[in-house]
């Protein structure tokens, strides 16, 4: 397990830096489209992405599977999840929309520790909670924006932390693709039912190209972050989902010339420290139960 830890931390990394080029590849198209159109067409992309990775890489998916009941909650939490946070992102000031999102490693640890048994030590409570306080000092959130939205806000992240503990305990026999496939249908949907409110536009060859590229890194995001929550203990991989700051920061100056100032890089830097200290707290833990022997290692 110690092992599968740290082969998941590189995981949820990846994630995250493949979340934030979605992130930026949808912003750029969301210049002349909607955010309907863009859930829309960004889904139908990755469908495809993902329908023809899982028959290159020959993996069984079938209807039964989409029926099975823990594939139907997560779906169902991570549609509505989405909904609501996007909902309260148009009533929130942003530096408050992500600090209440970047709680979503608190509440899934703790979500782990109460249904799943998980154990969770003060070494890794500390890194989490270090990690959740270096983005409160690059997101500075103001307590003007914290109302009804906010409560709307963290109900999403607390069903974004249902669908994360529910992939945890989801059958080996449904492999991630299958999942992935299911969060892309009701994704398209939701996108189609905000059609009634917003003017779709024909997309430009350039907004197709940028939408494909959002698709593809929507794509490995969504599975990589699948793949972390099965495979290793979700208090380990929990700090390594702040990275998603830190990429963003980096990719925000690299893209549109946003320099960060000392609150932003000193928040930052607390982000990386919490994410070195549990990288090489599982790297010490794996060698020393490979000097052990089969011992339970309290983490």
């Amino acid at each position: 397990m110690l092992q599968d830890n740290r082969r998941a931390i590189g995981a949820i990394s990846i994630a995250m830096l493949a979340g934030i080029g979605n992130d930026v590849f949808a912003k750029l198209a969301a210049e002349n489209l909607p955010l309907g159109e863009i859930m829309f067409l960004r889904g139908l992309m990755a469908l495809a992405i993902v329908t023809t990775l899982g028959i290159a890489m020959r993996t069984r998916v079938t209807v039964r599977m989409f029926r099975h009941p823990t594939v139907l909650a997560r779906t169902a939490a991570n549609g509505l999840g989405t909904v609501l946070f996007l909902a309260a992102l148009f009533h929130l000031p942003l530096a408050n929309s992500i600090a209440i999102l970047q709680a979503l490693p608190l509440v899934i640890t703790a979500g782990a520790a109460i249904f799943l048994s998980e154990t969770v030590g003060w070494q890794r409570w500390t890194a989490i909670l270090a990690g959740f306080a270096g983005v409160l000092i690059v997101a500075r959130p103001g307590a003007e924006g914290f109302d009804y939205w906010a409560a709307v806000a963290f109900a999403g992240v607390l069903l974004s932390a249902l669908r994360d503990l529910i992939s945890k305990r989801t059958p080996a026999e449904i492999p991630s693709i299958a999942l992935n496939m299911a969060s892309l249908i009701a994704i398209i949907l939701i996108g189609l039912s905000l059609s009634v409110r917003e003017n779709w536009l024909v997309p430009t060859g350039r907004e197709v190209l940028l939408l494909g590229a959002a698709a593809a890194f929507f794509t490995v995001a969504n599975l990589l972050i699948i793949v972390s929550l099965r495979l290793g203990d979700i208090a380990a991989v929990s700090p390594f989902r702040y990275t998603i700051v830190v990429w963003a920061i980096l990719l925000g100056f690299l893209v549109w010339d946003e320099v960060p100032d000392a609150l932003t890089l000193t928040g930052s830097t607390i982000i990386v420290g919490a994410g070195l200290f549990t990288y090489f707290r599982e790297r010490h833990l794996a060698r020393s139960a490979r000097v052990a022997g089969p011992v339970s290692v309290r983490t």
